[in-house]
């Protein structure tokens, strides 16, 4: 199941987003074909393209 939810970042989270994020902070991370775990040279090759509000986003190439 995805869920997905939009916060504007210029705002104070809600008590509902703050339950939203703790109980996802609890959730095991589950790797597969379709999401393998990144390897430590393709962390390497992470870097920054764009920040936007405080919310910055990596892109994996």
């Amino acid at each position: 199941m995805i869920i997905r939810k939009q916060i504007d970042v210029s705002e104070p989270l809600t008590p509902e987003q703050i339950k939203m994020l703790e109980d996802v902070e609890k959730r095991p991370i589950v790797f597969d074909e379709d999401c393998p775990e990144l390897t430590d040279e393709q962390l390497d090759k992470a870097y920054r393209v764009s920040e936007r509000k405080n919310q910055s986003i990596t892109l994996i190439v």
